[in-house]
């Protein structure tokens, strides 16, 4: 018989991770439930209508950021770097926003959401900030 009775032991990197996997999701849903063209001309779809697609675009997040915590609670090497790259990228939003908002680059959504990728993409930057001091510090998935 398996004992389950150990508690997994989570650091700040991880917890932060984790949490703006949580909050990133729950934005997504905000944003289907709220605004669903928003959603609907950021994926490029038809007019018409589209609750098909948009939920199996939240479906295929829902796996896509569960496989991604699971590998930051279990510390998967390949985890850690694909998460780094991908929020140090994320430093790009801001002057991707910048250029939609001063109409060098086409603009798909309301000013708001160029407002809210931008201070995503701040965030993630932010946190692959902090995993690069936790990676110096003790190697990945180490605390900052």
């Amino acid at each position: 018989m398996l004992n389950h009775n150990h508690c997994v032991s989570i650091n700040r990197t991880q917890a932060i991770v984790i949490g703006f996997f949580f909050l990133a999701w729950l934005s997504l849903l905000g944003i289907l439930i709220s605004t669903p063209n928003v959603l609907d001309a950021t994926l490029r779809l038809p007019p018409g209508y589209h609750r098909s697609a948009e939920l199996g675009f939240l479906l295929a997040l829902s796996a896509f950021l569960t496989l991604l915590a699971l590998g930051v609670l279990r510390r998967w090497r390949w985890t850690f770097w694909l998460v780094l790259v991908a929020f140090l990228a994320g430093l790009l939003r801001v002057p991707a926003a910048a250029l939609e908002l001063t109409g060098v680059l086409p603009s798909d959504g309301p000013t708001w959401y160029l407002f809210l990728q931008a201070a995503i993409g701040l965030v993630q930057f932010a946190i692959g900030l902090a995993m690069l001091i936790g990676l110096r510090k003790s190697g990945p998935w180490g605390a900052f």
